[in-house]
This record gives C-alpha cells, structure tokens and sequence, in this order.
C-alpha cells in the first residue's frame, strides 16, 4: 500500500500544472546553449588565431623580437645622432645635401620603426623583411659616411655645433653597421634550397606516354 501511494504521488507531480516561475526556469534552461570554450593555442606560433587575437600575439611577437634582438635600440640611437645633427646645423650655413641625407634616413629609420613596432610586415609575407633591412642598414652607412666625408671636405674650418653634428652623423653610421651584424642572425641556420630558380619539368603529352608502352601482339586462334 505504501509503495501505491508514493507511485501515485509521483504520477500526480508529473502531471500538476507547472507554475509560472517553474515554467520560466524550464524555458530559460532550454534556451541556454553550451558554451563553446576555446582551443588552446600555443604559445610559440600563431596557430589557427584570427581576428584581432591573431593581430595581438603578433603585436607582441613582433614587439619582443624587435627588441630583445636589439634592431629597436639602434634604430632609436641611430634616430637620436640623426635628429640632433640637424638641431646642430640650424645654426651654421649647411650644404643640402647634407640636410637631404639625413632626413631621408631619419625617414627611412622611422618608417622601418613603425612597420616593427605595429606587426605590418606580419601581414606582408611576401616581402623579404629580413634582406630588405640588411640592404637599407648597408646603404645607410655608406650614406653617412659619405655626409662625413661631404662635410669635412666642404669647410675648412668648422665651427664647434657644426662639428658635433659630423660626429653624431658618423655615430648613426656605426650604429646602422651594427644592425648589419645584428641581421645575421635571421640567416643563420638556414639553407639555399638548390634548383629553386629551375623551372619544372614540362609532363609529356599522352601520345608521347601511349609510344611508349609495348605494344600487345595480337592473339592468334588455333586452326581447326
């Protein structure tokens, strides 16, 4: 008998209306949809980010390359020596060509500055980052060094802020042959593929592959 009563009150609970806030939480239950959590990424690579998680792991790989490499520091040196050369010059008579040479390389410093700092070249496989600023740190040097040259054999006598900035030139000069050095490091360990510049071979057409197979004597049936 006491088992007919608990069945007979679990069937009555079954089928009692529900109340209003009963039905509320049934619903809102139903309407709840399973979390999706992320996958884990590693740390070392990018893996399958995209978006802006994507842009903020370069954001900081590119950062602490830049920087732990040392190519930010020098450029910042380098940015220095350049822009208090010409806070030098702004007193004294100064050939163009000596103000053309160091505006282009502070612009050209500032350019390679942003495109680090920002992660653009991330963005941008197709350019060869690591040769393109080799070759500008090699034609930076050879630039101030030849302003240093220009402007010691343009006077003859030098006043003192006119000589700081020759100074400060051939500092952003030995700063950018550092770089130089510093860039070696991306190369190191990496191989020229052979044959790179060799076209593919072109695939025979059919008929020169259907010459080649041995021809099939043909079947000869027994006289009767």
């Amino acid at each position: 008998m006491a088992e007919k009563s608990k069945k007979d009150k679990a069937r009555a609970k079954q089928t009692a209306p529900q109340t209003p806030e009963e039905h509320y939480i049934d619903e809102s239950l139903k309407e709840q949809k399973p979390v999706k959590k992320k996958s884990e990424q590693p740390k070392d690579d990018v893996g399958t980010r995209k978006g802006c998680r994507r842009y903020r792991w370069e954001l900081k790989d590119s950062n602490k390359e830049f920087w732990v490499m040392g190519h930010a520091e020098v450029k910042i040196l380098s940015l220095g020596c350049l822009t208090a050369a010409m806070v030098m010059f702004t007193g004294t008579a100064v050939h163009p060509i000596l103000t053309l040479i160091i505006t282009m390389e502070i612009s050209i410093f500032s350019f390679f500055f942003f495109v680090h700092t920002f992660a653009v070249q991330r963005y941008m496989p197709f350019i060869l980052w690591p040769i393109s600023e080799l070759l500008n740190d090699l034609f930076s040097t050879i630039f101030l060094a030849g302003a240093v040259f220009f402007a010691v054999k343009s006077r003859k006598t030098m006043p003192m802020n006119y000589f700081i900035a020759v100074i400060l030139i051939s500092l952003a000069g030995f700063f950018a042959l550092i770089d130089i050095c510093l860039q070696r490091n991306h190369f190191r360990g990496k191989r020229i593929k052979k044959n790179v510049l060799v076209p593919p071979e072109k695939q025979q057409p059919a008929k020169d592959a259907e010459a080649a197979k041995p021809k099939e004597k043909p079947t000869t049936h027994p006289e009767l």
